[in-house]
């Protein structure tokens, strides 16, 4: 899915989610809303660096982020990237990979933002053609404390083998627990439903999350039953921060080259609380 650079306005403009999130209730507390060009604000987004998870083939690094015309784009290319912490000899595969034959960006706020309950929004265009792996997420705030999936994970917007996720991740009696839903972008249209911008929204209190793409409820967790086997704590009870990511191959999955460059554009990321929270 490539863009040219002049269609940008036109795309945000043109396609409007379906239902906006009522937010009437809340106040703003936190937002990006991407209108001013070049890198992504630097006092609301930091960056992962080279590979970080699942054996994924990108190489995470800034230059592959940038606002233009009100959108956040992300981009991830088939170029190759020399690994600095190259090591034939290691058993880690982040070390024992010469290079990375693609990259891409995540961008996070951890260290510059984190919060508790509310109601967090996301516009945006998704690529989901074969090898795409977009997510918009969240991690626990305190990982030193609680590694995961002690910390919690909440997969707000994830697109994965054709299927658009909404995932709540803790720790289980026997390994990592997962409560898991998947929607298959086929049956929503499949490619023309990605030419659209869409809404994710996650609503969260003390007692459950909720997530729901244009007004469709996707999943929901009941704090009564997301508690860490070991520490017995509710990670969904702390404080947790955002990323934004493209990510490629999803754990293997063949990249065609015809699909790279490929684009996430994001309209907005707005974080919302009620009074008194």
């Amino acid at each position: 899915m490539t863009f040219l650079p002049t269609l940008f306005s036109l795309l945000a403009a043109a396609s409007l989610p379906a239902a906006p999130a009522d937010t009437t209730a809340y106040t703003l507390v936190w937002s990006d809303e991407f209108n001013s060009n070049g890198r992504p604000d630097p006092s609301k987004w930091g960056y992962e660096h080279g590979f970080e998870r699942n054996r994924e083939p990108q190489w995470y690094q800034p230059d592959n982020a940038w606002c233009e015309n009100g959108l956040l784009i992300i981009e991830a290319r088939k170029e190759r990237h020399q690994n600095p912490q190259y090591d034939s000899s290691s058993q880690d595969w982040k070390r024992n990979r010469a290079y990375a034959e693609y990259t891409s960006s995540s961008l996070t706020t951890k260290g510059k933002f984190s919060f508790r309950y509310g109601k967090v929004v996301m516009r945006a265009k998704i690529d989901v053609r074969q090898g795409m792996w977009p997510a918009f997420w969240m991690l626990g705030a305190a990982p030193g404390r609680m590694r995961w999936p002690a910390c919690g994970e909440v997969d707000i917007m994830e697109f994965y083998r054709g299927n658009l996720l909404a995932n709540f991740a803790w720790e289980g009696s026997a390994g990592t627990a997962w409560d898991e839903s998947k929607w298959s972008v086929a049956a929503w249209g499949g490619q023309k439903w990605a030419e659209d911008f869409h809404e994710w929204v996650l609503v969260w209190d003390e007692n459950k999350m909720v997530i729901s793409v244009d007004g469709k409820e996707l999943n929901s967790a009941d704090f009564r039953e997301t508690v860490n086997a070991r520490q017995g704590n509710n990670p969904f009870r702390e404080n947790f921060y955002l990323l934004l990511n493209l990510a490629l191959g999803q754990n293997g999955e063949e990249i065609p080259d015809a699909h790279i460059p490929a684009r996430m554009l994001v309209d907005y990321v707005r974080v919302y609380q009620q009074p008194g929270t």
